[in-house]
């Protein structure tokens, strides 16, 4: 099974592949009239095939607020209901809460904190999400609306980042639209769709990744410190792009002078750090909050393992938290996969980056989180496409497969069934 996308053409491992507009030549600055019609002209820069993967997420929206609407007639609060729920409910799940208890009342409204009996640990939450969805609260009343609004335009980017990102490794005109069509449909796509972290996480951090790629080093770092301040995950970014930036530095002039922007998705974490601190007087509040609300207490990959394994197969949850369980071994697999293919391939910056997320999520007490997760592995989606393109009926099983656990997917996490 190949998952990892291959080599560019006529480039060494870790460099950007050779195209006349990443060379590292000087190149004359744009006078401050030539960027107003720059940005003047932007919508034109869409190409045909930006234009196809951007219609194929707005299609998968569509499909998904079909279904919602269908969750709120089949699965009402209330079974004995002659009135479906509201029209929003069906996103208004798990995660959701947290960000907007944030977003509306801050990390620690009035006396309250981690040293009350019923805190619910939200500083285990970043704030880049919950800031935004304040901030756009102030011209949309609703707080779900806002928050699907941030979801849907976050998505957009991201899609169109990732096929970017795909025509640098996939030839052919179909590569770019079977990356993110695999995307969209994979099990966990419900996610890019709710008021959850992941798809303006991806609107930073492949844009961010995208500009390393093509050498922009600050743009990059700049890109890549928004995305650490929605999800941890920022910081794993910016270590690809670190080794990015060291296997690429002998063959550029002037390479190392950029070598500070390295350092800036480091600062949100840090700020956030002393926040925390200045509240409740612990430098690992963070990490606490961690292990208070999800058991993220450090235990070796083969405890997380065995802990997870119980937890699936051993009667000892009810059963929709025991397929959870079950999910993240499988996405654990998975992922161990991508990264041997990765290290096989030489391709270090996003073995890197693979490998550093799966230590972060298997030395907890048990797995979680690990599907969700499979979303911002771009080297998968990539790939998988890149295998299809190659084997054609990987597509048609991939599709076969990926279309059940989907909807499964979709209806529990719709209908509060399931925690996901």
């Amino acid at each position: 099974m190949s998952v990892a996308p291959p080599e560019p053409r006529h480039t060494a491992p870790g460099s950007a592949p050779s195209h006349p507009a990443w060379s590292s030549a000087p190149r004359k600055r744009p006078s401050p009239r030539q960027r107003v019609m720059r940005f003047a002209r932007l919508p034109s820069r869409l190409s045909p095939g930006d234009r196809e993967v951007l219609w194929l997420y707005l299609l998968t929206r569509i499909s998904i607020w079909i279904t919602a609407y269908g969750v709120r007639w089949l699965f009402p609060p209330n079974g004995d209901a002659h009135q479906p729920s509201a029209l929003l409910e069906p996103f208004e799940r798990w995660d959701w809460g947290h960000y907007l208890h944030i977003a509306r009342d801050g990390y620690f409204p009035g006396e309250s904190g981690p040293w009350d009996k019923k805190w619910d640990s939200r500083e285990a939450f970043l704030p880049g999400f919950p800031m935004l969805l304040r901030a756009l609260h102030t011209v949309i009343p609703s707080w779900t609306a806002a928050g699907l609004l941030i979801s849907f335009v976050g998505g957009a980017v991201g899609v169109l980042a990732l096929a970017r990102i795909a025509r640098l490794y996939l030839p052919g005109p179909d590569g770019d639209r079977r990356t993110v069509l695999f995307f969209l449909l994979s099990p966990c796509a419900i996610f890019l769709a709710v008021g959850y972290t992941e798809a303006l996480f991806l609107a930073f951090a492949l844009p961010g990744w995208l500009a390393a790629q093509r050498q922009r080093w600050a743009a990059a770092a700049v890109l890549t410190a928004l995305s650490t301040t929605v999800r941890i995950s920022g910081l794993f970014v910016a270590a690809a792009i670190a080794v990015h930036f060291v296997l690429t530095a002998a063959r550029a002039r002037g390479h190392w002078r950029s070598l500070p922007w390295l350092a800036l998705p480091a600062l949100p974490a840090a700020l956030f750090t002393w926040y925390l601190h200045a509240h409740t007087d612990d430098w690992m509040a963070w990490k606490h909050a961690q292990e208070r609300g999800w058991f993220r207490t450090f235990h070796t990959p083969w405890e997380g393992w065995s802990h997870t394994w119980n937890a699936a197969f051993d009667e000892t949850q009810t059963t929709g938290y025991a397929a959870m369980f079950q999910a993240e071994l499988v996405a654990m697999v998975l992922g161990l996969v991508v990264l041997g293919v990765l290290l096989w391939r030489r391709r270090w910056a996003e073995a890197g980056y693979i490998g550093i997320t799966l230590w972060a999520l298997g030395t907890s007490y048990w797995f979680m989180s690990i599907p969700r997760s499979t979303l911002l592995w771009w080297p998968l989606w990539i790939g998988l496409a890149g295998w299809s393109l190659r084997r054609p009926r990987v597509k048609t099983v991939y599709f076969c497969l990926a279309a059940p656990v989907s909807t499964v997917f979709t209806l529990a996490f719709l209908s509060g069934r399931w925690a996901g």
